[in-house]
Order: C-alpha cells, then structure tokens, then sequence
C-alpha cells in the first residue's frame, strides 16, 4: 500500500464526535466488496474494472445531484450518497488487488489533505494566519519543484464542460486575468453574441460552433462573477420547464389531444397559463 497512516497525523487531536459504529459500518461494507469480488462472489463484480467503473461513478454523481434538488427526500438522499461511496469502495478495492492502494489509504489520504490545509487548527506552531485553500495548495505545490504544473493543469478534462468553464474562470481570476466587474463581461456576451448572429447570417458552420463556445464561455463567467453555480442554475430551469410542459401535457390528455396535435400559438398560450398558475401554487 502506498500511504502511510502516521505520514500527517496532527499535532492537535481531531475531537471525535461519531459514533464508533460508523468504523464497522464502513469496514463492513469494504468487507463485503472484497467478497463480491473474489471467487465466492458474484461474476459480475468480478469481471468489472477501473475502466468499466467509469460510467456508474458519473452516473451515480448525476443522481446524488437529482437528490439534491429532491430538498425534502432525505431518505433518497442517503441511498443516492450510498451508491456514490459504493463506487469509491468498489475501485480502492480494485486498486487493492493490484497491491497499489486501499479504502483505509483514501480515508487517510483526503484526511490528512484536511489537516495540511487547516493549519490554524491542528498545526501548535502556526501562526494564526488563516489562508485560502487555493493560497495552501499553492504553497504544496511550490514544496515539490519536480510536479510544477500549468494554471490550468489542475482542471480535470472529465469534467462536465460547465464546470470546467467555471474552475478555468476561477484559475484565471487567481492570477488576474478576469474582468473587474460584471459590466465587462456582460460587454463580452453582447460582443459574443454579435459575433454569432454574424456566423448564422453567414451560414458557417464551423464559426458558428465556435462563437456559441464563446458566447457559452462568458456566460458562464458571468454566473461566476455573479457568484451563481452554472450547473445549478441551468438544472433549475430545465426542472421549471419541464414542471410547465407536464401542466400542459395533463391539460391536453384530459381533452383527449396530443401536444403535437395543436398549432404552436395553442401550445404557447397554454405554456403562459401553465406558467401563470405553477407560479400562483409557489407563492
């Protein structure tokens, strides 16, 4: 295994606060990995790999994200965190069996990372000068001359295109390379815009797909400078889209219609009522 449990351990103890049964909890569960993958077990957990992971861990991260928006269902809240730590479990496992790494080596890894980047509280010789994440992070990184890194390395490429939009916009503020307020960037959308209704007159595809990437990208940092999540913004409206299409689809099948079946003005109309009357039910 590659961690060493006492690499980091702190100088000031970590109060404890959680049950002890939270320790077998999690060794049970790590326990019962390890058999579903041997040659007890079951096939299928057996046949998988990292690479076959890969889309279970997005898609499981997208359901924990539906249980949010879900505020009063705790209940799918935890199932939908369990499936997530099954998918951590399931691939420290793997590593485990390639004698790389453990669960018990994640669990002490993302804990001493804390450790490091809370210095003012388990550090005695700190000096009480509390810093930034990013400002500590930096300072590891200037520790280990032979991992010297881009702006942007840090940025995962996996990740979903808006997201990464937005950490990029957080990299280049760091260095100053960011608009100094919202008026600048809102400047950028109209300017962006512009030069996409020029590559639709035109008919160019290749341009218009780059300047909606530019319009997309100074949107994105205008939610940024807003200090709005893009992500959470944009599920926010869809839900709110979909809530009203459903109102209009209830309304339709009770008079035996189909959407498709009515001219666009009747389904606009219908649209505004439906708007009108979920907004009038939130109030």
């Amino acid at each position: 295994m590659t961690a060493d449990p006492s690499s980091s351990a702190p100088s000031k103890p970590i109060p404890v606060t959680s049950p002890a049964q939270w320790g077998d909890d999690f060794r049970r569960l790590a326990d019962l990995m390890a058999f579903l993958r041997s040659e007890n077990g079951c096939d299928w957990d057996r046949a998988q790999t990292l690479e076959s992971l890969r889309p279970y861990l997005l898609e499981e991260a997208h359901e924990v994200l539906d249980a949010l928006d879900q505020a009063d269902d705790t209940d799918t809240h935890c199932k939908e965190l369990g499936d997530l730590m099954l998918q951590v479990v399931f691939q420290a496992q793997i590593r485990r069996e390639q004698q790389a790494f453990d669960a018990g080596d994640v669990c002490r890894a993302i804990t001493d990372k804390l450790i490091r980047r809370h210095p003012e509280l388990f550090d005695p010789n700190h000096s009480g000068e509390k810093r930034g994440w990013e400002e500590i992070k930096a300072l590891e990184r200037e520790a280990n001359p032979n991992a010297r890194e881009g702006l942007f390395d840090s940025v995962p490429k996996a990740l979903p295109a808006l997201l990464r939009a937005y950490r990029m916009g957080e990299k280049a503020h760091e260095v100053g390379f960011d608009w100094p307020d919202t008026v600048g960037v809102i400047e950028k959308i109209e300017e962006e815009l512009g030069e996409l209704k020029e590559a639709i007159q035109k008919q160019h595809a290749e341009n218009m797909m780059e300047e909606l990437g530019d319009l997309l990208y100074a949107i994105v940092n205008l939610s940024r400078h807003l200090g709005i999540d893009p992500e959470s913004a944009l599920r926010g409206t869809m839900n709110k889209f979909k809530d009203r299409f459903a109102r209009v689809e209830q309304q339709l099948w009770a008079e035996g219609k189909r959407p498709q079946e009515l001219p666009l003005d009747d389904l606009e109309e219908r649209w505004q009522q439906a708007k009108e009357a979920l907004k009038a039910e939130r109030t």
